[in-house]
């Protein structure tokens, strides 16, 4: 996208603008110097530009990019309720240049606001961004991404899964398609299983609102976790511009179900109680603030899903992703089948080999296994590590760079977005229905000791 961009964050007055947003674009303009943008906030706060403009320095500061605030230092604020045709309209009206809208905001007000637009003149190339999860269910997906159809083009509609834009993602695609050791044998022939594992050692942090009506699997699996699930299954794009990854994805998220269509057998879920997280005291999680324990909302989640075709048709996939943790594993681990045949008179370690990229700190781990320094013919266990680094960018630096950029390679188009939907349905359907229990783990451990066993 030109530099004569007006990014305009609705919900400027967040949480998500403040922590996320703002240190993201200012890590950014302080790595791209040249680059220019415009920025305005809008929220339903009563701010003056003075106030908004000390918010803005002040979250810079948070990732050393105080310097960064003179590119955007004319930054002005609205007070507007973007529900509202007439506000949004004023909102681009006073805009120079190319407007990105970004709805840092609930996905129901999100909604809201794109069912307004309708009356709204929206000038020629805006740039419509939505936070996940993006509906409420595969119908009301559909039905959003029709609304958006009737708005803008689909590549500008950038539909923003942050986990997209880490660098441990990214460094999956090149290890994957950049190394004929690892090409050749990324399929069913020779992967037993696939685990993506994202602990979460917080709790609620004030989200309650929310997070008690979506629960871990909406709020991580379906939301994030499928979508780098993609990533690792995806058939090699001919290139990675926005149409041939998208394609790919796509495709794949396409194939992908829950294993043998038995969701009571293949998901588990669970709830925090009370228990220390390090220093830190959580109470029992029906006893947080704003939860209504009736709903028997869940805090920790996992599925098992096959994806049908050719490449990997029979290889378990298992999604994880819970709160109130212990500091876990986050973790993409591969696990390839064993040897077809080891010779007799080895002794010791012969587990099958894993392939491992750690989700932060950013590392890429291979355990193999090899003769041993004393005997040898004594197996023992070896891993060769990489350190991949922290990426460039955080990942919201990424996303606001396409937004910038118009490059949506690394937002979910809108078939995606529906699938996923489709995917974690039945799971949904049973856990509604009681068919799964509820199980529940002290806040701080690893999840239910019956999951261990």
């Amino acid at each position: 996208m030109a530099a004569d961009t007006t990014l305009i964050i609705l919900g400027a007055s967040g949480d998500l603008t403040s922590r996320l947003l703002l240190p993201a674009l200012g890590q950014l303009l302080t790595r791209e110097p040249g680059r220019s943008v415009r920025l305005h906030g809008a929220g339903m706060d009563d701010w003056t530009d003075e106030h908004w403009r000390e918010a803005v320095k002040k979250s810079f500061q948070t990732t050393d990019a105080a310097a960064a605030f003179d590119q955007v230092s004319q930054t002005t604020y609205s007070q507007a309720d973007i529900t509202q045709a007439a506000d949004l309209q004023k909102l681009l009206d006073d805009t120079e240049g190319r407007p990105a809208l970004y709805f840092a905001v609930p996905p129901a007000i999100a909604e809201k606001a794109c069912l307004a637009l309708s009356d709204v003149k929206i000038f020629e190339g805006t740039v419509l961004a939505l936070e996940k999860p993006f509906g409420t269910d595969e119908a009301s997906a559909h039905r959003l991404n029709q609304q958006l159809a009737k708005l803008v083009p689909e590549d500008q509609v950038f539909r923003i899964d942050h986990f997209l834009g880490r660098s441990t993602v990214l460094n999956l695609l090149g290890a994957r398609f950049a190394n004929r050791l690892l090409e050749s044998v990324w399929s069913a022939d020779d992967i037993g299983s696939v685990e993506i594992d994202y602990p979460e050692p917080l709790g609620l942090e004030g989200r309650a609102g929310y997070y008690d009506g979506a629960g871990a699997l909406v709020d991580m699996i379906q939301s994030h976790l499928l979508q780098v699930m993609a990533f690792v299954t995806m058939e090699p794009p001919a290139s990675l511009n926005q149409l041939d990854l998208r394609d790919a994805t796509s495709a794949v998220l396409r194939a992908t179900h829950v294993r043998d269509d038995d969701p009571v057998h293949n998901s588990r879920r669970a709830r925090y109680t009370a228990g220390d997280v390090g220093d830190r005291h959580f109470p029992s999680y029906v006893d947080e603030p704003g939860v209504d324990a009736a709903r028997g909302t869940e805090t920790l989640a996992e599925m098992t899903v096959e994806v049908r075709n050719a490449r990997w048709q029979g290889v378990p996939i298992t999604l994880r992703s819970g709160k109130a943790l212990s500091s876990g594993h986050r973790a993409i681990t591969v696990t390839f089948k064993p040897v077809r045949h080891l010779p007799g008179g080895f002794v010791g370690e012969s587990e099958p080999s894993e392939l491992v990229f750690s989700l932060g700190p950013d590392t890429m781990s291979l355990g193999l296994n090899v003769n041993g320094a004393d005997d040898p013919l004594e197996l023992e266990r070896v891993t060769l590590a990489a350190d991949l680094g922290e990426g460039a960018l955080k990942a919201y630096g990424e996303v606001l760079s396409g937004i910038l950029d118009g490059d949506a390679m690394l937002a979910v188009r809108g078939d995606a977005a529906e699938q996923c939907w489709r995917i974690v349905q039945p799971v949904i359907d049973a856990w509604r229905a009681n068919e799964v229990p509820l199980d529940e783990y002290p806040a701080g451990t690893a999840g239910p000791t019956s999951w261990n066993e």
